[in-house]
């Protein structure tokens, strides 16, 4: 279906001079994409893709020359970039169509048309092209019914889905992650076709996986992408560690809450709370009870327990991320600490507690303190109103705790002043067990209270507990 459309989303120099540029190659060119698709839900986007009845490659190097843009060619995939002036990125590439062997997603790439190109296309949503061509410029091309399927608010593939789906299998989380970001439901057909086809994931890169696994997480409601991928029985494959937690199980009466409709409802709350919420948070609120499934356990007399899942949470952290590829740097112990710390907030709620335990979680939440309340906050999913007015009121009381005693201490970048080199230096000793015997007895000493937290206090103190402990004697000055 061609139709010629008025948007302002065409109106940018740039097309016009990719029009005039492909015109005198004597070649056909279109904006193809997430591009047209953004345009007709009123979202600006900086990426456009322009696909070409030609080399790609050469209609971007002539429009590069006319910007006096940089042109950078990628000649193994056939594409080129180009940023325009208005910080917008092209990406262009010759109109292709391909064919699949079953062992890999990797197509075989030919020349094609625009129609061949459109048709390979993953989404009748994706597949819609803005003609800029002399004799239909503005006109939408749109063979698989695209637009009407934005109308409806469906995700729908130009061919067969079991063909679409086993030839790129990425597309199967693609669709979830459309649906979650868009608030689009899937077809019933490419439903039943991901959960035929939920297998094939076999033959893709971990590394594709989390990129789609995190640009779900970064949708307004994640829940909604990984309700969908357990339903089609991807999650099971992704992520079986979250999948354990699902259900509850009743034993003499005693029931235990669906763990895993919880941990979805704090990732949403981290998002609801925070739109901006960093990536690493939300990969925080969906592991933060995944120790959950090892740690249950039935007590006749206590009913339903998890003890130390926070602890078997963290230890799970790495493994999770190193089978996801993950990053194994400063992001998943930001994770691990989260998922660590997770209780250790709603602990401070009594009125006795110490300023001590005040120290010691922030001496452990460190620069993340702020963070770790914003997922204890999230952690409140309770369906009774009056009890989450009053978790709320503690969490409130707790950060007004840890206010002061910070405003008071200082202790949240807390640096023990009594370092092993200061040991070593004072009493002429090698690096051995007994310094860090005396860093700690000297760190817990400030963050009980018994001492203020300076470099003359501390080593006071480390003097008089070498002294008494060992007996040695200080070196001579």
């Amino acid at each position: 279906m061609t139709t010629i459309v008025q948007t302002e989303y065409l109106d940018r120099p740039v097309f016009r001079t990719i029009a005039e540029c492909a015109a005198e190659m004597g070649v056909r060119s279109y904006v193809i994409g997430g591009y047209v698709r953004d345009s007709f839900l009123h979202v600006h986007s900086k990426d456009i893709d322009i696909v070409v009845e030609g080399s790609g490659i050469e209609l971007a190097e002539a429009v590069g020359r006319r910007l006096h843009s940089k042109v950078s060619v990628f000649k193994n995939f056939g594409t080129a970039m180009v940023r325009g002036q208005d910080g917008t990125e092209l990406e262009f590439v010759g109109a292709r169509k391909e064919s699949y062997h079953r062992e890999s997603r990797k197509p075989i790439v030919e020349d094609g048309t625009l129609e061949d190109d459109q048709l390979r296309r993953d989404f009748t949503i994706n597949a819609m092209a803005f003609s800029l061509c002399k004799e239909d410029y503005g006109s939408l091309i749109d063979p698989f019914g695209g637009i009407r399927d934005l109308a409806m608010g469906i995700i729908r593939t130009p061919l067969d889905p079991d063909t679409t789906y086993s030839d790129d299998p990425l597309r199967m989380i693609r669709a979830i992650r459309f649906a979650t970001k868009l608030g689009f439901s899937i077809v019933p057909e490419s439903l039943e076709s991901i959960k035929r086809n939920k297998d094939r994931l076999s033959i893709l890169s971990k590394e594709r996986i989390a990129e789609e696994l995190n640009k779900i997480l970064l949708c307004g409601r994640p829940s909604t992408g990984f309700r969908l991928l357990d339903e089609t029985g991807l999650l099971e494959m992704i992520l079986p560690e979250l999948t354990r937690l699902k259900g509850v199980e009743t034993i003499d009466g005693h029931g235990h809450k669906n763990n895993f409709e919880h941990t979805l409802e704090v990732v949403d709350n981290i998002c609801k709370n925070d739109p901006d919420a960093d990536l690493w948070l939300r990969w925080a609120g969906l592991l933060h009870d995944i120790g959950k499934a090892p740690t249950k356990r039935y007590d006749p007399k206590a009913g339903w327990t998890f003890h130390g899942h926070d602890v078997v949470g963290a230890r799970m952290v790495p493994k999770i991320f190193k089978d996801l590829h993950l990053p194994l740097n400063e992001k998943m112990k930001f994770v691990q600490k989260l998922v660590g710390l997770h209780l250790r907030p709603i602990a401070l709620v009594t009125d006795d507690v110490t300023d001590s335990a005040v120290r010691r979680l922030l001496f452990d939440a460190g620069d993340d303190i702020e963070a770790l309340m914003k997922l204890c906050e999230a952690d409140i999913t309770s369906k009774n109103p009056k009890k989450v007015v009053q978790l709320k009121k503690n969490f409130l009381a707790v950060r007004k705790k840890l206010e002061e005693v910070e405003a008071k201490d200082a202790i949240r970048n807390f640096k023990n002043p009594v370092t092993g080199e200061l040991i070593m230096h004072t009493y002429g000793i090698p690096p051995c067990r007994e310094i860090g015997e005396i860093k700690e007895y000297v760190k817990n000493a400030i963050l009980d209270g018994l001492i203020e937290n300076d470099s003359e206090a501390a080593i006071k103190l480390m003097k008089e507990y070498v002294a008494a402990r060992y007996g040695w004697a200080e070196q001579d000055k």
